[in-house]
């Protein structure tokens, strides 16, 4: 074996991770990354619409307010969903992962002066937690020995517009465009367009929705590496922002800023295709520690 190529074993204190997910979760709501606000600001003149472009100035405004105040970028904050890439030579000190993320969550929210959104129970006993945790927390195991917190707070109102539907093979490509233009077009101005349009292929039921939540922490607009695939976004794209849906649900034919295509191997039965929607304010951020 060559010894040079081994990963020594490394320790961190939980509480580094605590400290990271505060500060990312309070830059996540008030500083849009610049991948997104580079592609609202081409939207800006792109837009033949009057109206959606007088909307898309207004929203690159809100986000320079929103950077220069540290304030929110919008009254939602969301859900925090968390991807966790944890090196298995990482040996995490102190505590649980998860005790840390969410305490790191619990004092973000708490310190940034952020709406708390989240209810204990989803049917029975809607009461607030009062703090915005739990997060949803996606954790996975992979070489080396250091951890990548990907951070995304999650609105309601785009999260609320996204699909699912198990598709025939038979059905083929045609089927899974005519599926995600569909819930675009479904969705309307509801998710506060343009929107990003992150779609799972594949996998499970399951499997599916994850790819497709997993496709919005993708920078916005980076395209597949799977050439053929990226062709697929690019029409996709295309067709959706034909749709005149508009910013805002206004009008005009800027309704998608990217669409973002994850795949994953199937059973030979099924197709499985999700969509998952995020609004203009693509919130993102991450970290490796």
């Amino acid at each position: 074996m060559n010894h040079s190529t081994e990963t020594c074993m490394r320790e961190l204190s939980v509480d580094k991770i605590t400290e990271a997910v505060k500060r990312l979760c309070i830059e996540a709501a008030c500083d849009l990354p610049e991948d997104v606000e580079k592609l609202i600001r081409e939207a800006v003149d792109k837009e033949e619409s009057k109206f959606g472009k007088y909307s898309l100035e207004k929203i690159v405004k809100n986000v320079e307010l929103s950077r220069n105040e540290n304030a929110p970028m919008c009254q939602d904050t969301g859900i925090v969903v968390v991807f966790a890439e944890v090196g298995q030579d990482l040996r995490l000190v102190g505590g649980s992962l998860t005790d840390a993320i969410n305490e790191g969550v619990r004092q973000g929210y708490e310190e940034g002066y952020l709406r708390k959104s989240v209810v204990e129970d989803p049917v029975l006993n809607r009461k607030n937690t009062g703090d915005n945790t739990p997060a949803v927390i996606y954790t996975e195991l992979v070489p080396g020995n250091e951890i990548k917190l990907q951070i995304l707070p999650k609105g309601a109102g785009s999260e609320n517009m996204g699909a699912l539907k198990m598709l025939k093979p038979a059905e083929g490509l045609e089927g899974v465009k005519n599926f995600i233009i569909q819930a675009v077009t479904q969705a309307g101005g509801n998710p506060c367009p343009p929107v990003i349009v992150g779609v799972g292929i594949g996998g499970t039921m399951d499997k599916s929705t994850l790819l497709a939540k997993k496709a919005l922490a993708r920078h916005a607009g980076e395209p597949h590496a799977n050439p053929e695939y990226q062709a697929l976004e690019e029409e996709l794209l295309e067709e959706i922002n034909k749709l005149g849906i508009g910013p805002q649900g206004f009008g005009g034919k800027v309704t998608a800023l990217a669409v973002h295509i994850e795949t994953y191997p199937t059973h030979i039965a099924t197709m499985p295709v999700a969509v998952c929607l995020n609004c203009h304010a693509a919130r993102h951020k991450e970290v490796t520690l």
